[in-house]
């Protein structure tokens, strides 16, 4: 599961992005109607209005600020993530996972170490801060759609490496940053990129 990451805007990579976000007219109309800003740096948390990586009507690679969460289909709750392996099959992801994907720019994203305490329960331990080795800027991958006219998107999870399953089952799906244009283009077959799915990772404690 993937439900925090942090943004650093002092990183060139997501200034320029942030930057863009920010002198968006869509972000200006999402702060007058939902009375939110624009998260541009800092931790990120679901709901959060936020610059995301996606094509615009000519099928260009352009920033648009999006909200955190899709709606589901039962209207009563918010899903935040999808699970990479049955996107292409859930009612609620199926026609994005073909059509609508995106990137989330991060600097890193957050974990809570899960272990199971003597008694049998999951407990939650340590914060981990993490990112793909040599990387900078990470390139979460992730789908949207638009709600009552505002984008929204979700993020992809897969299985875990051995090192990262010791923290949790879940690893959000990551890619390098050449292959971002492939995986937004609506024409791209993007199982054919799952393979191309960062997993060295470098993780740290955060305090």
């Amino acid at each position: 599961m993937c439900t925090r990451y942090a943004l650093d805007i002092t990183q060139p990579e997501l200034k320029e992005i942030i930057d863009i976000a920010k002198n968006s007219r869509l972000t200006t109309k999402f702060v007058d109607t939902h009375a939110r800003p624009l998260v541009t740096d800092g931790e990120v948390r679901p709901t959060d209005i936020v610059p995301v990586i996606a094509p615009n009507s000519k099928g260009e690679k352009c920033v648009f600020p999006m909200q955190w969460g899709f709606t589901a289909r039962d209207n009563k709750r918010s899903l935040f993530n999808a699970r990479l392996e049955t996107a292409s099959e859930k009612p609620t992801f199926k026609d994005a996972w073909q059509s609508h994907r995106c990137i989330i720019p991060a600097s890193y994203y957050f974990e809570w170490e899960h272990f199971k305490s003597p008694d049998g329960k999951v407990k939650t331990g340590d914060k981990y801060a993490i990112q793909p080795a040599g990387c900078t800027a990470t390139w979460l991958c992730g789908l949207y759609r638009i709600e009552e006219g505002y984008p929204v998107f979700v993020i992809l999870t897969k299985e875990p490496t051995i090192e990262l399953g010791k923290i949790h089952d879940r690893m959000p799906m990551m890619l390098p940053k050449d292959k971002i244009e492939d995986w937004i283009n609506p024409s791209k077959n993007p199982e054919e990129l799952i393979p191309y799915a960062l997993l060295d990772m470098v993780t740290e404690r955060f305090y």
